[in-house]
Protein backbone atom coordinates (compact mmCIF):
# COMPACT_ATOMS: atom_id res chain seq x y z
CA UNK A 1 0.00 0.00 0.00
CA UNK A 2 1.52 3.19 -0.82
CA UNK A 3 2.40 5.57 2.25
CA UNK A 4 0.88 9.10 0.13
CA UNK A 5 -2.63 10.43 0.26
CA UNK A 6 -4.81 10.55 -3.34
CA UNK A 7 -5.24 14.17 -4.24
CA UNK A 8 -8.83 15.57 -3.51
CA UNK A 9 -9.13 15.46 -6.96
CA UNK A 10 -8.60 12.25 -7.91
CA UNK A 11 -10.77 11.20 -4.95
CA UNK A 12 -13.71 13.08 -5.94
CA UNK A 13 -13.35 11.56 -10.04
CA UNK A 14 -13.67 8.14 -8.57
CA UNK A 15 -16.59 8.55 -5.86
CA UNK A 16 -19.55 11.31 -6.05
CA UNK A 17 -18.83 12.15 -2.27
CA UNK A 18 -16.05 12.66 -0.29
CA UNK A 19 -15.52 10.88 3.13
CA UNK A 20 -16.64 14.18 5.25
CA UNK A 21 -19.56 14.05 2.98
CA UNK A 22 -20.86 10.91 3.79
CA UNK A 23 -20.25 11.15 7.90
CA UNK A 24 -22.20 14.58 7.50
CA UNK A 25 -25.08 12.44 5.98
CA UNK A 26 -24.78 9.90 8.44
CA UNK A 27 -25.08 12.55 11.41
CA UNK A 28 -28.47 14.18 9.40
CA UNK A 29 -30.00 11.07 9.24
CA UNK A 30 -29.92 10.18 12.59
CA UNK A 31 -27.24 7.32 12.46
CA UNK A 32 -24.42 5.92 15.31
CA UNK A 33 -22.13 4.63 12.66
CA UNK A 34 -20.85 4.44 9.35
CA UNK A 35 -19.74 1.52 7.39
CA UNK A 36 -17.39 1.13 4.62
CA UNK A 37 -16.88 -2.12 3.06
CA UNK A 38 -15.90 -3.17 -0.63
CA UNK A 39 -18.22 -4.39 -2.53
CA UNK A 40 -21.28 -2.79 -1.27
CA UNK A 41 -22.59 1.09 -1.05
CA UNK A 42 -22.13 3.36 2.10
CA UNK A 43 -24.26 2.05 5.21
CA UNK A 44 -25.31 3.87 8.30
CA UNK A 45 -26.36 2.31 11.12
CA UNK A 46 -30.01 4.03 11.80
CA UNK A 47 -32.06 3.03 15.29
CA UNK A 48 -29.99 -0.03 15.14
CA UNK A 49 -30.04 -1.28 11.46
CA UNK A 50 -27.84 -0.86 9.16
CA UNK A 51 -29.30 1.24 6.20
CA UNK A 52 -27.24 1.59 2.69
CA UNK A 53 -26.96 5.14 1.68
CA UNK A 54 -28.18 6.06 -2.10
CA UNK A 55 -24.30 5.92 -3.63
CA UNK A 56 -22.63 3.93 -5.92
CA UNK A 57 -21.07 0.32 -4.40
CA UNK A 58 -17.41 0.96 -3.06
CA UNK A 59 -14.75 -0.61 -4.88
CA UNK A 60 -10.83 -1.19 -3.03
CA UNK A 61 -9.41 1.91 -4.62
CA UNK A 62 -12.47 4.14 -3.83
CA UNK A 63 -12.17 3.03 -0.20
CA UNK A 64 -8.57 3.75 -0.18
CA UNK A 65 -8.93 7.08 -1.49
CA UNK A 66 -11.55 7.95 1.22
CA UNK A 67 -9.58 6.74 3.48
CA UNK A 68 -6.39 8.23 2.74
CA UNK A 69 -7.65 11.84 2.36
CA UNK A 70 -8.34 12.03 6.25
CA UNK A 71 -4.97 10.20 7.55
CA UNK A 72 -2.32 11.97 8.64
CA UNK A 73 1.23 10.55 7.80
CA UNK A 74 1.84 8.90 11.16
CA UNK A 75 -1.61 7.33 10.93
CA UNK A 76 -0.92 5.92 7.75
CA UNK A 77 2.17 4.38 9.01
CA UNK A 78 0.17 3.26 11.42
CA UNK A 79 -2.03 1.88 9.74
CA UNK A 80 0.88 -0.23 6.81
CA UNK A 81 2.63 -1.94 10.00
CA UNK A 82 -0.40 -2.91 12.00
CA UNK A 83 -2.59 -3.72 9.55
CA UNK A 84 -5.56 -1.88 11.65
CA UNK A 85 -5.83 1.55 13.32
CA UNK A 86 -8.12 2.89 15.72
CA UNK A 87 -8.34 7.24 15.59
CA UNK A 88 -10.56 9.80 16.31
CA UNK A 89 -11.28 12.67 13.57
CA UNK A 90 -14.00 15.59 13.77
CA UNK A 91 -15.45 17.64 11.58
CA UNK A 92 -16.67 21.33 13.07
CA UNK A 93 -20.28 21.60 13.30
CA UNK A 94 -20.62 18.47 13.15
CA UNK A 95 -19.50 15.85 15.19
CA UNK A 96 -16.34 13.51 16.12
CA UNK A 97 -15.98 10.02 14.86
CA UNK A 98 -14.47 7.19 16.68
CA UNK A 99 -12.72 5.36 13.52
CA UNK A 100 -11.62 1.90 13.23
CA UNK A 101 -9.49 0.73 9.55
CA UNK A 102 -8.97 -2.50 9.27
CA UNK A 103 -7.94 -5.14 6.32
CA UNK A 104 -10.60 -7.74 5.21
CA UNK A 105 -9.90 -10.11 1.83
CA UNK A 106 -6.89 -7.76 0.96
CA UNK A 107 -8.82 -4.62 0.98
CA UNK A 108 -9.60 -1.83 3.20
CA UNK A 109 -12.76 -1.60 5.21
CA UNK A 110 -14.07 0.97 8.01
CA UNK A 111 -16.28 2.14 10.83
CA UNK A 112 -17.17 5.09 12.16
CA UNK A 113 -18.59 5.75 15.54
CA UNK A 114 -20.90 9.13 15.99
CA UNK A 115 -19.49 11.58 18.75
CA UNK A 116 -21.64 14.01 19.84
CA UNK A 117 -19.65 17.48 20.80
CA UNK A 118 -22.05 18.58 23.01
CA UNK A 119 -21.92 15.82 26.66
CA UNK A 120 -24.92 14.50 26.93
CA UNK A 121 -27.26 15.60 30.28
CA UNK A 122 -27.42 12.78 32.92
CA UNK A 123 -30.91 12.97 32.78
CA UNK A 124 -31.54 12.85 28.79
CA UNK A 125 -30.02 9.20 29.10
CA UNK A 126 -32.89 7.26 30.57
CA UNK A 127 -30.86 5.65 33.41
CA UNK A 128 -32.37 4.59 36.91
CA UNK A 129 -32.00 7.62 38.85
CA UNK A 130 -30.02 5.65 41.86
CA UNK A 131 -26.87 5.33 39.14
CA UNK A 132 -26.21 9.54 39.69
CA UNK A 133 -25.21 8.65 43.20
CA UNK A 134 -22.08 6.92 41.98
CA UNK A 135 -20.58 10.42 41.27
CA UNK A 136 -20.74 10.61 45.31
CA UNK A 137 -18.10 8.10 45.75
CA UNK A 138 -14.12 8.94 46.28
CA UNK A 139 -13.13 5.66 45.71
CA UNK A 140 -13.48 1.87 44.35
CA UNK A 141 -14.39 0.37 41.11
CA UNK A 142 -17.39 1.39 38.88
CA UNK A 143 -17.74 -0.86 35.49
CA UNK A 144 -20.00 0.11 32.93
CA UNK A 145 -20.94 -2.93 30.77
CA UNK A 146 -22.58 -3.73 27.74
CA UNK A 147 -22.21 -4.91 24.03
CA UNK A 148 -20.62 -2.92 21.49
CA UNK A 149 -22.92 0.43 20.38
CA UNK A 150 -25.18 -0.29 23.89
CA UNK A 151 -23.44 3.77 25.00
CA UNK A 152 -20.90 2.95 27.43
CA UNK A 153 -18.88 5.79 26.59
CA UNK A 154 -22.00 8.03 26.70
CA UNK A 155 -22.70 7.06 30.12
CA UNK A 156 -19.28 7.16 31.47
CA UNK A 157 -19.07 10.90 29.90
CA UNK A 158 -22.58 12.32 31.46
CA UNK A 159 -21.15 10.76 34.78
CA UNK A 160 -17.57 12.27 34.68
CA UNK A 161 -18.83 15.24 33.14
CA UNK A 162 -21.23 15.45 36.18
CA UNK A 163 -17.97 15.03 38.52
CA UNK A 164 -16.31 17.82 36.51
CA UNK A 165 -19.33 20.35 37.03
CA UNK A 166 -19.38 19.53 41.05
CA UNK A 167 -16.01 18.20 42.41
CA UNK A 168 -12.51 19.93 42.27
CA UNK A 169 -10.70 16.42 41.57
CA UNK A 170 -7.67 15.85 39.51
CA UNK A 171 -9.33 13.42 36.44
CA UNK A 172 -7.18 11.47 34.09
CA UNK A 173 -8.87 9.12 30.95
CA UNK A 174 -7.00 6.62 29.06
CA UNK A 175 -9.06 5.86 26.03
CA UNK A 176 -8.40 4.21 22.32
CA UNK A 177 -9.63 6.70 20.92
CA UNK A 178 -10.30 9.97 22.84
CA UNK A 179 -14.14 10.23 22.28
CA UNK A 180 -15.81 12.88 24.20
CA UNK A 181 -13.88 16.11 24.64
CA UNK A 182 -14.07 17.45 28.43
CA UNK A 183 -13.29 20.97 29.87
CA UNK A 184 -11.53 22.34 32.67
CA UNK A 185 -14.76 22.92 35.15
CA UNK A 186 -13.90 22.81 38.70
CA UNK A 187 -12.14 19.67 38.46
CA UNK A 188 -9.11 19.20 36.09
CA UNK A 189 -9.01 16.65 32.95
CA UNK A 190 -5.91 15.04 31.31
CA UNK A 191 -7.18 13.04 28.40
CA UNK A 192 -5.06 10.66 26.98
CA UNK A 193 -5.25 8.95 23.76
CA UNK A 194 -3.49 5.76 22.46
CA UNK A 195 -1.18 6.35 19.85
CA UNK A 196 -1.16 9.53 20.14
CA UNK A 197 -0.21 10.58 23.76
CA UNK A 198 0.79 7.35 25.11
CA UNK A 199 2.12 4.18 23.57
CA UNK A 200 -0.11 1.69 24.76
CA UNK A 201 -2.48 1.34 27.73
CA UNK A 202 0.04 -0.92 29.46
CA UNK A 203 2.32 2.07 29.42
CA UNK A 204 -0.25 4.69 30.44
CA UNK A 205 -1.26 2.38 33.07
CA UNK A 206 1.63 1.77 34.74
CA UNK A 207 2.55 5.51 35.27
CA UNK A 208 -1.03 7.29 36.04
CA UNK A 209 -0.72 6.41 39.75
CA UNK A 210 2.17 8.90 39.96
CA UNK A 211 0.38 11.56 38.33
CA UNK A 212 -1.88 12.25 41.45
CA UNK A 213 -5.17 11.25 40.19
CA UNK A 214 -8.27 11.60 42.41
CA UNK A 215 -10.52 10.12 39.50
CA UNK A 216 -9.07 7.33 36.44
CA UNK A 217 -10.82 6.86 33.67
CA UNK A 218 -9.54 4.08 31.57
CA UNK A 219 -11.16 2.94 28.38
CA UNK A 220 -11.54 -0.28 28.40
CA UNK A 221 -10.21 -3.31 30.67
CA UNK A 222 -8.63 -5.27 28.01
CA UNK A 223 -6.08 -7.78 29.61
CA UNK A 224 -5.09 -9.24 32.37
CA UNK A 225 -2.59 -6.34 33.40
CA UNK A 226 -5.08 -3.71 32.80
CA UNK A 227 -7.85 -5.50 35.11
CA UNK A 228 -5.31 -5.62 37.90
CA UNK A 229 -3.64 -1.87 38.05
CA UNK A 230 -7.34 -0.84 38.31
CA UNK A 231 -8.18 -3.12 40.90
CA UNK A 232 -5.12 -2.21 43.00
CA UNK A 233 -5.62 1.96 41.72
CA UNK A 234 -9.82 1.62 43.74
CA UNK A 235 -8.07 -0.47 46.46
CA UNK A 236 -5.67 2.34 47.18
CA UNK A 237 -8.15 5.29 47.18
CA UNK A 238 -8.75 6.30 43.67
CA UNK A 239 -12.28 6.18 41.83
CA UNK A 240 -11.64 3.87 39.05
CA UNK A 241 -14.16 4.10 35.98
CA UNK A 242 -13.93 1.35 33.03
CA UNK A 243 -15.99 -0.91 30.97
CA UNK A 244 -16.29 -4.47 30.13
CA UNK A 245 -18.45 -6.10 26.98
CA UNK A 246 -20.70 -8.20 29.52
CA UNK A 247 -24.53 -8.14 29.49
CA UNK A 248 -25.23 -8.77 33.05
CA UNK A 249 -23.40 -7.93 36.87
CA UNK A 250 -22.60 -11.53 37.51
CA UNK A 251 -21.30 -12.11 33.75
CA UNK A 252 -18.77 -8.69 34.48
CA UNK A 253 -17.84 -10.35 37.92
CA UNK A 254 -17.33 -13.95 36.37
CA UNK A 255 -15.19 -12.14 33.14
CA UNK A 256 -12.99 -10.27 35.57
CA UNK A 257 -12.39 -13.56 37.71
CA UNK A 258 -11.93 -15.86 34.81
CA UNK A 259 -9.20 -13.68 33.54
CA UNK A 260 -6.46 -14.32 36.33
CA UNK A 261 -5.12 -18.33 36.83
CA UNK A 262 -6.41 -20.40 39.50
CA UNK A 263 -4.42 -19.89 41.93
CA UNK A 264 -5.17 -15.55 42.13
CA UNK A 265 -8.47 -16.07 41.85
CA UNK A 266 -9.16 -16.09 45.06
CA UNK A 267 -7.15 -12.89 45.89
CA UNK A 268 -8.93 -11.24 43.06
CA UNK A 269 -12.26 -11.71 44.68
CA UNK A 270 -11.29 -10.59 47.98
CA UNK A 271 -9.91 -7.39 45.72
CA UNK A 272 -13.24 -7.42 44.01
CA UNK A 273 -15.04 -7.57 46.85
CA UNK A 274 -13.61 -4.91 48.72
CA UNK A 275 -13.60 -2.39 45.65
CA UNK A 276 -16.32 -3.08 43.19
CA UNK A 277 -18.98 0.00 44.15
CA UNK A 278 -21.07 -0.70 41.36
CA UNK A 279 -21.88 -2.06 37.93
CA UNK A 280 -24.13 -0.46 35.06
CA UNK A 281 -25.12 -2.99 32.49
CA UNK A 282 -27.21 -1.43 29.67
CA UNK A 283 -28.55 -2.17 26.37
CA UNK A 284 -29.91 -0.49 23.83
CA UNK A 285 -33.25 -1.61 22.37
CA UNK A 286 -35.71 -0.82 19.55
CA UNK A 287 -38.71 1.68 20.74
CA UNK A 288 -42.91 0.60 19.95
CA UNK A 289 -42.66 3.04 17.29
CA UNK A 290 -40.05 1.13 15.88
CA UNK A 291 -37.99 5.48 15.51
CA UNK A 292 -35.40 4.90 18.13
CA UNK A 293 -33.95 2.90 21.01
CA UNK A 294 -34.09 2.95 24.58
CA UNK A 295 -31.82 1.92 27.19
CA UNK A 296 -32.59 -1.14 29.34
CA UNK A 297 -30.01 -0.50 32.94
CA UNK A 298 -29.11 -3.40 34.78
CA UNK A 299 -27.76 -2.24 38.40
CA UNK A 300 -25.78 -3.44 40.86
CA UNK A 301 -23.98 -2.43 44.00
CA UNK A 302 -21.86 -3.46 46.54
CA UNK A 303 -24.19 -4.14 49.16
CA UNK A 304 -22.97 -6.60 52.30
CA UNK A 305 -24.86 -9.75 50.66
CA UNK A 306 -23.08 -8.65 47.08
CA UNK A 307 -19.57 -8.49 48.86
CA UNK A 308 -20.31 -11.32 50.56
CA UNK A 309 -21.22 -13.79 47.24
CA UNK A 310 -18.35 -12.08 44.79
CA UNK A 311 -15.82 -13.32 47.92
CA UNK A 312 -17.38 -16.76 48.44
CA UNK A 313 -17.70 -17.26 44.30
CA UNK A 314 -21.29 -17.67 44.68
CA UNK A 315 -22.05 -15.19 41.14
CA UNK A 316 -25.13 -17.08 40.32
CA UNK A 317 -26.74 -15.71 43.41
CA UNK A 318 -25.83 -12.46 42.66
CA UNK A 319 -28.78 -12.24 40.27
CA UNK A 320 -30.96 -13.12 43.82
CA UNK A 321 -29.46 -10.13 45.61
CA UNK A 322 -30.75 -7.48 42.74
CA UNK A 323 -34.11 -8.87 42.83
CA UNK A 324 -33.67 -8.14 46.62
CA UNK A 325 -31.93 -4.80 46.86
CA UNK A 326 -34.49 -2.17 45.50
CA UNK A 327 -34.54 -0.19 47.92
CA UNK A 328 -30.81 0.35 46.91
CA UNK A 329 -32.05 1.26 43.93
CA UNK A 330 -30.65 -2.25 42.09
CA UNK A 331 -32.63 -3.81 39.50
CA UNK A 332 -32.13 -6.35 36.83
CA UNK A 333 -32.23 -6.31 32.98
CA UNK A 334 -35.26 -8.09 32.79
CA UNK A 335 -37.06 -5.62 35.84
CA UNK A 336 -35.79 -2.76 33.71
CA UNK A 337 -36.88 -4.13 30.43
CA UNK A 338 -40.61 -5.04 32.14
CA UNK A 339 -40.63 -1.65 33.19
CA UNK A 340 -40.25 -0.37 29.75
CA UNK A 341 -42.80 -2.76 28.54
CA UNK A 342 -45.43 -1.67 30.95
CA UNK A 343 -44.73 1.98 30.12
CA UNK A 344 -45.81 0.87 26.56
CA UNK A 345 -41.52 2.13 25.70
CA UNK A 346 -41.17 -1.05 23.94
CA UNK A 347 -43.29 -4.17 22.50
CA UNK A 348 -43.63 -7.71 24.47
CA UNK A 349 -41.65 -9.50 21.63
CA UNK A 350 -38.48 -7.13 22.53
CA UNK A 351 -38.57 -7.75 26.15
CA UNK A 352 -38.80 -11.50 25.55
CA UNK A 353 -35.85 -10.77 22.92
CA UNK A 354 -33.64 -8.78 25.14
CA UNK A 355 -34.37 -10.67 28.31
CA UNK A 356 -31.83 -12.93 30.66
CA UNK A 357 -34.15 -15.40 32.12
CA UNK A 358 -37.17 -16.06 29.68
CA UNK A 359 -39.36 -17.70 32.19
CA UNK A 360 -38.80 -14.87 34.35
CA UNK A 361 -39.55 -12.37 31.63
CA UNK A 362 -42.88 -14.56 30.60
CA UNK A 363 -43.92 -14.80 34.49
CA UNK A 364 -43.83 -10.64 34.75
CA UNK A 365 -45.21 -10.28 31.70
CA UNK A 366 -48.01 -12.85 32.59
CA UNK A 367 -49.23 -11.98 36.00
CA UNK A 368 -47.51 -8.12 36.01
CA UNK A 369 -49.55 -7.41 32.71
CA UNK A 370 -48.59 -4.53 30.25
CA UNK A 371 -49.80 -1.12 28.91
CA UNK A 372 -53.20 -0.67 29.08
CA UNK A 373 -54.09 -4.64 30.38
CA UNK A 374 -55.13 -6.33 33.25
CA UNK A 375 -52.43 -9.01 34.32
CA UNK A 376 -53.21 -12.23 32.63
CA UNK A 377 -54.04 -15.62 34.16
CA UNK A 378 -51.02 -18.07 34.85
CA UNK A 379 -49.07 -20.24 36.30
CA UNK A 380 -45.28 -19.69 37.66
CA UNK A 381 -42.90 -20.54 34.97
CA UNK A 382 -39.65 -19.00 36.95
Amino acid sequence: MSSNKLPGDKQQDIYPVSTDQLLRITVEQGGSDLHLTAGMPPQARINGELTKLDFPVLYPEVIEALLYSILDQKQLQRLQEQWELDFSYSISGVARFRGNIMYQRNSLSAVFRVVPFEIPDFDTLGLPPAVRSICELTRGLVLVTGPTGSGKSTTLAALINIINRERCENIVTIEDPIEFLHKHIKSTIRQREVGTDTHSFADALRHVLRQDPDVILIGEMRDLESISIALTAAETGHLVFSTLHTQTAPLTVSRIVDVFQDHRRAQVRQQLANSLRAVVCQQLVPTTDGKGRVAAVEYMVDSPAVRNMIREGKDHQLYSAMQTGQELGMQTLDKALFELYKNNKITREVALEYCVDRSEMERLLSFGGGPGLKPRSGSWRG
